[in-house]
């Protein structure tokens, strides 16, 4: 295939701007797919992304396009996700390609997101096509938005395309474009082969199949591969491309998209961020890489039946090999013995991670309340990294507490400034700056905890801005502050789950608020069960869950008084000794509890 015939792009944009809705009349109008095999959102084959409305993985796509010079081009589309927490997806997907689509809905102008991924693939030096899209609604502005996008990236209002994914108006315009302004790739095709794995996903056949993008030379179905980070040798299964569906092909050319069924059974052997070679005449060195996605909230994920650990260990390396920002390692509770600490990107990362545990792998799970990785500096001068609030030390050796800090992005109309400012300000936030994009739109600049920013911020964003305030947010910096350990004691054993990292001043109404939380979640016993907050020795706040009690009385009418207290201290007793053995049962809600202190009761 002559490379001057190919153009790889991707589709970038803020979440629910039209990114799958405009790959799909894409498909259609290169006739990729048939009418009778359209639906919506083809590329979107997780029936968690159908049933969300949201991208959740990169997916590649070949299409056939015959432009008006006559020539017939091969596109390679990559469409990327709009949510912040699966921003490491975007940045594999723009390493593949050559250009990128900046994709802004025409009723709501630029967003957050719309620019974190504007610049990430600025940072790749691709070539951007701004399209405005949802140009067919009443409510539509595109010229504004144009100029809107003019005066923020600086790409000229005229070169703006203006479409509708919905309708397909001017779609094959966009096309056009692509083949004129995306440039073809790059590469040597007489160099020794290098390919660099975007992403991957396992088959119980095929083993690891990685998604790659050629970079030089040519791979062939037949040759033996070499993985260069690895070290490991295989013969592939089968190479193709994606046609949506995938289809075998007997060699891959520098600078096409496809995948490789590489036939191996592990996860370690093959990452993304590789680079693939052949072993008869290996390359010198690898493909600049990935840098590696670091995890920025931890859960305890366990098995509700302690059978279903190494169930649950398996899926977690399986999805590991589908998603490489998720970082897991083994740990124990005193409450809910075995179970595993995994690391997200964020809460909707981890909302996600456990559906397609609990429905690909049909796993019942137990996830504890999420918290975030702190520094801990010790009186020695020794620096600990803590993923979890059961591993803090004795506080009689420490130091300092640091927690991370986030940047955050808020745009927002203007009439909510002061809900915005009072949500921050509730949460420990930094005011740093205010710029406004036009005369309605704030630009809001912030500095805020991990910890306040991971739990409920982006619910309360939305509700307090009726949906209209868009966020991002990037790592800050560690910094340390009065940080305590809230311990939780049910029926006075401390539950290791359920314990937290909170400022100093906060503990007293947090302990409280927690308390009266789990004592309307944690089920009557037979037996009094007494709930107490505690930092340190110092127990800040109490409950008693109220025993039931069974009537002993209902047939002792009438005689002595002492036949009743006979009954009654007989049924003291027996309580007592079913406390000293009682096991009282924690449920998942008292573990989410601790997500939802800050509701007004």
């Amino acid at each position: 295939m002559d490379k001057s015939n190919i153009r790889n792009f991707s589709i970038i944009a803020h979440i629910d701007h039209g990114k799958s809705t405009l790959a799909d009349r894409l498909l259609q109008m290169t006739g990729t797919i048939s009418e009778r095999e359209m639906q919506e959102q083809v590329l979107d084959d997780m029936a968690l992304e159908r049933e969300r409305g949201v991208t959740i993985k990169a997916s590649a796509v070949r299409m056939q396009h015959t432009a008006t010079d006559g020539i017939t081009y091969t596109m390679n589309l990559i469409d990327t996700p709009g949510h912040v927490d699966f921003s490491y997806e975007v940045s594999r997907a723009l390493q593949a390609c050559e250009g990128a689509l900046l994709v802004v809905d025409s009723t709501q102008g630029i967003e957050a997101q719309t620019l974190a991924n504007l610049y990430m693939a600025l940072e790749q030096d691709l070539e951007i096509l701004a399209v405005v899209n949802k140009t067919d609604l009443p409510a539509a502005r595109p010229d504004e938005i144009a100029q809107e996008i003019e005066d923020l990236i600086g790409l000229d209002a005229a070169d703006v395309i203006q479409v509708s994914a919905k309708t397909g108006r001017n779609v094959d315009q966009l096309l056009e474009a692509i083949v004129a302004q995306v440039p073809p790739p790059k590469g040597e095709t007489n160099a020794p082969a290098r390919a660099l794995i975007f992403d991957s996903h396992y088959d119980s056949y095929k083993g690891v199949i990685a998604y790659v993008r050629v970079a030089d030379g040519v791979i062939h179905r037949t040759e033996e591969l070499h993985l260069m980070a690895s070290g490991v040798d295989t013969v592939p299964v089968e190479i193709g491309v994606f046609n949506p569906h995938m289809q075998p092909v007997d060699s891959l050319a520098s600078g096409e998209v496809g995948y490789i069924a590489t036939g191996l059974k592990t996860v370690r052997e093959c990452r993304v961020g590789d680079t693939i070679t052949t072993t008869a005449n290996p390359a010198a060195k690898p493909l600049p890489g990935y840098r590696q996605a670091k995890p920025m909230v931890f859960a305890g994920f366990y098995p509700t039946e302690n059978d279903d650990y190494n169930d649950l260990r398996d899926a977690l390396e399986k999805l590991q090999l589908n998603d490489a920002a998720l970082v897991f390692e083994p740990e124990t509770s005193q409450a809910l013995n075995f179970g595993f600490r995994v690391g997200f990107l964020g809460l909707f990362h981890m909302e996600i991670v456990q559906e397609r545990l609990e429905r690909e792998y049909d796993l019942d799970i137990l996830a504890t309340a999420p918290s975030v990785e702190y520094q801990v500096v010790m009186r020695d001068g020794e620096i600990l990294t803590i993923h979890s609030p059961a591993e803090l030390p004795d506080p009689a050796a420490i130091e300092e507490v640091r927690e991370p800090w986030m940047q955050i992005e808020i745009f927002t109309p203007e009439e909510f400034i002061g809900a915005i400012m009072d949500l921050v300000t509730k949460k420990r936030g930094e005011y740093i700056s205010m710029d406004y994009l036009d005369s309605t739109r704030v630009q809001l600049k912030y500095r805020i905890p991990l910890a306040e920013l991971v739990v409920d911020f982006y619910d309360r964003l939305k509700s307090s801005t009726r949906g209209y305030a868009s966020l991002d947010y990037h790592f800050d910096a560690y910094q340390p502050d009065k940080l305590v350990k809230l311990d939780v004691l049910v029926n006075k054993h401390p539950v290791d789950a359920l314990a937290m990292i909170v400022h100093e001043d906060d503990a007293y109404h947090k302990g409280q608020k927690l308390v009266s939380k789990l004592k309307r979640l944690i089920p009557r016993q037979q037996y009094e069960v007494p709930i107490q907050a505690a930092v340190g020795k110092h127990v800040i706040s109490r409950a008693n869950v109220k025993a039931l009690r069974k009537d002993v009385l209902a047939k002792c009418y009438g005689g002595d008084v002492t036949r009743k207290k006979k009954l009654l201290e007989k049924q003291k007793k027996g309580k007592k000794r079913l406390k000293m053995i009682g096991n009282v049962e924690v449920p998942q809600a008292a573990f989410m509890a601790v997500l939802r202190l800050d509701d007004d009761d």
